[in-house]
C-alpha cells in the first residue's frame, strides 16, 4: 500500500526547484543575446555597462574576502558569488534615498550604495561598533543575521515612511530559506494590509544551506505573494538587465500608491553558504558546472561585446578591479583586532544594570586567567 508520507530524503542530483516550472522575465539570453522583450523595449548600453562594472566589484571582495577567511583576518564570510546580477541590478533601479533592510549576503548593494571594503568587513572581523546609517549617508541598515527578521525591520520603518508622507521605496532582501520564517509571512500580510511602500526582493538561490528548494515549497515563491494580495514578479536572477527593469517598474508602481510588491529573482549560490559550509557534501557537479555555464557577469559581458564595446573598457576595468582588490585586502589587515570586552559596550544607549554586572565577571575572570598564565610561565 502506498504511504502519504512525504519525501523528505536528502537531495538527490535533478531535483526542480518550484521556480522553474514557470519561464521567468528574461532580457538577455545565457550567451547574452537580447530577447524579442528585450528589443521590443530596448536596452541601454551605458546602464549595461554600469552594472557590469559594480557587478565585477563585488566578485572581487567575495573572492578576496573569502582568501581572508581562510588566512583568519575575518572570522567568517557568506559568499554572494552567482548573485551579482540580482543585487546590483536591483539596486541601481532604486533611489540613493530609498532605505535598505539587507539580509547577511548583500555584499554588492552595500558597495553600490557607497560603503567601503573597510566598512563591510568590519562586521566579519568582529570589530563593528554600530550599524552604517552615521548621519544617514548611506541609507542601508547593518546587516541581519537571524533569518527573516530584516523584512519586520523594513515592515516598521515603512510605517515610518507613511507617517512621515515620503516617497520612499523601502525595499528587504532575503532568500528562499528565509521566506519559510514566520516572521516574512508576518511581513507580507502587514505590509499588504496597510498598503505600505515595501518592495520585497527574494533572491530564490535554490539552497536553504543544505537544504533545496523543492524540500522547503511546492510552488514557485512569487506566486505565494498572490495569497497575501501583494504584486509580484518572476525574474532571471542571473539577467542584471531583466531583474533592474523589472525593478524599476516595481519601484514605479509602490511610488505611486500602489502598494507592496514582491519579486522572485531566481538565480544560483555559486559557494558554499558560508566559509563554515562544505557545499561538496550536498550538492552534485552537475548542478554546478549547469549554473556556471549561466554566470550573471559572462552574460552581460557577452551582450557589451556583441554590441561592439571596444576591448581597452574591459582592459581598464580589470586593472580598477585589481586595484580594489589590493584595497579590500589593505583595508582588513588595516582592521583593529576583535576585543571581547567590546561585546559589553554600546549595547543599550543608557547604562544597565545586567551588562554591567556582566562585564564585572568578565574582568574578573581575565584577572583570574592572567594570573594564572603567570604562574604557569614562571613555573615552567
Amino acid at each position: 500500500m502506498p504511504s502519504n508520507t512525504p519525501d523528505l530524503r536528502p537531495h538527490v542530483p535533478g531535483h526542480q526547484n518550484p521556480a522553474e516550472s514557470e519561464p521567468p522575465i528574461r532580457y538577455l539570453t545565457t550567451d547574452g543575446s537580447p530577447t524579442l522583450t528585450a528589443q521590443r523595449r530596448g536596452l541601454d548600453i551605458q546602464l549595461a555597462r554600469n552594472l557590469y562594472r559594480d557587478m565585477m566589484r563585488a566578485r572581487r571582495l567575495d573572492t578576496e574576502s573569502l582568501a581572508l577567511a581562510r588566512q583568519g583576518e575575518l572570522n567568517l564570510w557568506l559568499m554572494s558569488w552567482g548573485q551579482e546580477a540580482a543585487q546590483v541590478g536591483s539596486v541601481h533601479a532604486l533611489r540613493g534615498t530609498d532605505m535598505i533592510f539587507p539580509s547577511y549576503r548583500e555584499h554588492a548593494v552595500a558597495l553600490c550604495r557607497g560603503l567601503t571594503p573597510a566598512q563591510i568587513l568590519t562586521q566579519w572581523r568582529g570589530c563593528a561598533h554600530a550599524g552604517w546609517e552615521s548621519g544617514g549617508t548611506h541609507h542601508m541598515h547593518i546587516n541581519s543575521l537571524v533569518l527573516g527578521t530584516q523584512t519586520l525591520h523594513a515592515v516598521g520603518y515603512a510605517t515610518g515612511a507613511v507617517m512621515e508622507r515620503t516617497d520612499e521605496v523601502v525595499t528587504v532582501y532575503f532568500g528562499d530559506g528565509a521566506a519559510s520564517q514566520g516572521d516574512v509571512n508576518e511581513a507580507l500580510n502587514w505590509a499588504a494590509a496597510a498598503q505600505l511602500p515595501v518592495l520585497f526582493f527574494c533572491q530564490n538561490n535554490q539552497w536553504a544551506i543544505s537544504t533545496p528548494a523543492s524540500l522547503q515549497m511546492r510552488m514557485p515563491l512569487h506566486r505565494r505573494a498572490a495569497g497575501f494580495g501583494l504584486r509580484s514578479y518572476h525574474v532571471d536572477g542571473n539577467d542584471a538587465l531583466a531583474v533592474h527593469a523589472v525593478t524599476s517598474e516595481a519601484a514605479a508602481h509602490i511610488r505611486a500608491g500602489g502598494g507592496p510588491v514582491f519579486i522572485e529573482a531566481f538565480t544560483y549560490r555559486r559557494g558554499g553558504h558560508s566559509t563554515s559550509d562544505d557545499p561538496g557534501r550536498y550538492r552534485d557537479d552537475h548542478e554546478l558546472k549547469l549554473w556556471e555555464s549561466r554566470d550573471p557577469l559572462a552574460r552581460v559581458r557577452a551582450f557589451l561585446e556583441g554590441q561592439g564595446v571596444e576591448e581597452g573598457f574591459f582592459a581598464r576595468l580589470d586593472r580598477e578591479c585589481d586595484a580594489f582588490a589590493e584595497q579590500v585586502r589593505t583595508d582588513c589587515r588595516g582592521l583593529p583586532d576583535p576585543r571581547l570586552d567590546d561585546v559589553f559596550a554600546s549595547t543599550y544607549a543608557q547604562p544597565h544594570t545586567l551588562v554591567d554586572d556582566d562585564y564585572a565577571r568578565y574582568l574578573a575572570e581575565e584577572e583570574f586567567l592572567g594570573q594564572t598564565s603567570l604562574r604557569t610561565g614562571d613555573a615552567a
